[in-house]
């Protein structure tokens, strides 16, 4: 296993999935990815210092279906056009084993709130070609209405259409910095 060395991380977007959980008229899950994203993972001498950054485009929204995509950009969600970004800023990193932890704030449509992101620290290698790679898995729930997104239909069975409740999923891989 190799070692989490002090520095600045790259992201590496084609080994790394920004995605989310939603249920759908409370019988489905509806899945979709993000797939432009950056993000800096910046690794201190004291683990517990370390500190994650990141932004997704809105606008790559991808969940396999062209107009739901395009009602998700749409202002009754995303309101892609005018709030083509949503960021993270961790405010805490705790790293015990292979339990992490991150906090920070989020922010989409222009409000914050704090989430808390938990999961795998998967480790890190060095691979065939000699880049020293390290990766996460990590999950949080957040009410979407906390966001501005509340649009929603009612279904003839009762409840609704699209639930509050979204798990944003996180499967990371950064690389260490060159010397």
């Amino acid at each position: 296993m190799a070692e989490l060395t002090a520095g600045t991380w790259n992201f590496d977007p084609a080994h790394s999935e920004i995605g989310f959980t939603v249920r759908h008229a409370g019988i489905t899950k509806v899945h979709g990815i993000f797939e432009e994203a950056t993000a800096n993972l910046t690794i201190a001498e004291n683990i517990s210092e370390s500190t994650v950054t990141a932004t997704v485009q809105t606008t790559s929204i991808n969940t396999g279906n062209a107009d739901r995509d395009g009602h998700l950009k749409s202002g009754d969600f995303f309101g892609a056009e005018e709030n083509s970004e949503m960021t993270f800023t961790s405010t805490s990193f705790d790293l015990d084993g292979e339990d992490l932890t991150l906090t920070g704030d989020l922010t989409i449509k222009d409000v914050t709130r704090p989430i808390t992101f938990s999961g795998e620290f998967a480790g890190a290698v060095v691979d065939a070609f000699g880049v020293t790679r390290a990766g996460a898995s990590v999950t949080a729930t957040i009410s979407r209405k906390d966001f501005g997104m509340t649009w929603n239909a009612a279904i003839e069975a009762g409840g609704v259409l699209v639930s509050d409740k979204v798990a944003i999923n996180l499967d990371v891989a950064f690389t260490a910095p060159q010397n």
